[in-house]
């Protein structure tokens, strides 16, 4: 394929995610700003307000960017993990698989479909927070990074966890078990500084305290985590997950009966 018809390809890919959850909407967009409203209400209103201040910051004000950036990762890993495991189960996967589209640009276009989903969602709940907080953008190049970055890395981890699902259910155990977790211990509700030495040490294996962190460096100019540190280690996973699922997708791993 030349250039033109890869555009054309990438295009058409990116199209179908995007019309695919948009025409759904009231499915895919409203109940995470439902939802984030809640913890806006509950962990930043009613218990936040009983709170000491965090890094100079009121308590609603620290969690907004960990709360943001928590529904733009649930929804870029959630749109590509069904919409690639749709494609496997109702076996039209194989038409992109035999057509002259490179496997890379099925992955990207993919990824772009869970990108914009995360985006669009975070934009929604963006929209959600200002009723709560002033908004702060002390580094905007730093905060859209983060936020694109942590979209594109988790819709890789949930293009893989496509690839290997072999029913429904097995879609649901990586967010369930993995996922959630991570996401609730990664410095969304509070900073590291406040756990003991130990629990520091062991947060620090988890990915996701880099994105939260560099997320709100870049709205409140404040992080747990070096800021360089924190965007290298979320390129690495990015640059190693991309690797990983086009091995799997050349080697017909899951994909391939």
């Amino acid at each position: 394929m030349n250039a033109r018809q890869q555009y054309i390809a990438f295009s058409a890919l990116l199209v179908k995610e995007i019309r695919r959850f948009m025409r759904i909407w009231v499915q895919t967009v409203l109940p995470a700003a439902i939802t984030m409203a809640l913890y806006f209400i509950i962990f930043g209103n009613l218990i936040g307000s009983q709170l000491n201040d965090i890094h100079g910051l009121r308590y609603i004000d620290y969690i907004v960017p960990g709360i943001i950036l928590m529904s733009v990762i649930n929804n870029s890993y959630a749109n590509v993990v069904s919409s690639f495991y749709s494609a496997k189960f109702q076996r039209h996967v194989e038409e992109l698989l035999i057509s002259p589209m490179p496997n890379y640009l099925i992955i990207i276009g993919f990824i772009a479909g869970g990108v914009a989903r995360g985006m669009v969602v975070g934009a929604a709940v963006t929209g959600v927070s200002m009723f709560f907080v002033k908004l702060q953008s002390h580094h905007l190049l730093i905060t859209l990074a983060a936020g694109v970055l942590t979209s594109m890395l988790f819709s890789l981890a949930g293009f893989i966890n496509a690839i290997y699902a072999k029913s429904f259910d097995d879609i649901s155990i990586i967010p369930t078990f993995v996922l959630t977790p991570l996401t609730y211990l990664g410095g969304v509700f509070y900073s590291v500084d406040m756990l003991p030495a130990f629990w520091q040490n062991v947060s620090l294996v988890n990915p996701i305290l880099y994105m939260v962190n560099a997320m709100r460096y870049g709205m409140l100019g404040v992080s747990d985590i070096d800021i360089t540190l924190a965007m290298a280690i979320i390129i690495s996973f990015i640059i190693a997950l991309f690797s990983f699922a086009l091995y799997l997708l050349n080697r017909g791993i899951g994909v391939r009966s």
